[in-house]
């Protein structure tokens, strides 16, 4: 996405190089992605491709030696699809003359960062979660066996709500320079997230000894917009 940014940045520029909405945008996407990455390294214990994603794990066990192809355009070319649609907004930026506008342009860069906040405070919460149950394992302690604390008590998938977050954000650069249509990737990145919640949440209930208090935290907490709970609290086991 980056590339993608500064791509854009040096064929696509229609105004003054000091533009406030495309530095901003590019050093937005800039945070963004070093946030991303930051969380990818600190999960896969500071290597690269060390672990197969589980979702195409699963995909592979689940379609057999049909695998190899539908691969191609299940993962790669829709992905390809992402990468461009998702940084439309950063074409309408760069492809723009119009100056900052410092209340819509403001709106779209505050919620830009807090939807990489967000982000960030979920998957640390979810790495300590993790990390301190390897703790309790190795000393021969059970397993806490759902995360419900932290930004995880309002929403089922506050990682996803921030990445959601900063991509609508993102996009409502684009609308402040009337490309409405540059949304079009943030909708269709939306529609990807709601596939991959529910492997997700399948994946969750599909441990015995998890199914039960995973769906009471299902009929509880929100999927993605953090929220209050909806009744009695589920005590933490």
């Amino acid at each position: 996405m980056v590339l993608i940014g500064h791509f854009y940045r040096q064929y696509c520029t229609r105004s003054a190089p000091d533009n406030a909405r495309q530095l901003v945008s590019l050093a937005l996407l800039w945070l963004w992605s070093i946030r991303l990455k930051h969380s990818y390294l600190r999960r896969e214990g500071w290597t690269l491709g060390a672990r197969e994603d589980w979702r195409y794990a699963d995909m592979r066990a689940r379609n057999g030696r049909h695998w190899w192809w539908m691969s191609f355009f299940l993962v790669y070319a829709v992905q390809q699809l992402m990468l461009v649609g998702i940084t439309l907004p950063l074409y309408s930026v760069h492809a723009s003359a119009l100056p900052w506008n410092p209340i819509w342009d403001g709106a779209a860069a505050a919620g830009c960062l807090l939807g990489i906040g967000i982000a960030a405070i979920a998957d640390t919460q979810l790495h300590e979660f993790l990390t301190a149950n390897e703790r309790r394992q190795a000393g021969g302690k059970p397993p806490v066996l759902l995360l419900n604390t932290g930004l995880w008590r309002y929403s089922r998938h506050p990682n996803y709500f921030g990445e959601q977050l900063w991509w609508w954000s993102l996009g409502m650069f684009a609308v402040n320079v009337g490309q409405r249509w540059a949304l079009a990737g943030a909708l269709f990145n939306s529609l990807c997230m709601v596939g991959v919640t529910r492997l997700t949440e399948a994946r969750m209930l599909a441990r015995p000894e998890r199914a039960a208090l995973f769906r009471e935290y299902q009929r509880r907490t929100s999927v993605w917009l953090p929220w209050f709970q909806r009744s009695c609290r589920t005590k933490q086991i």
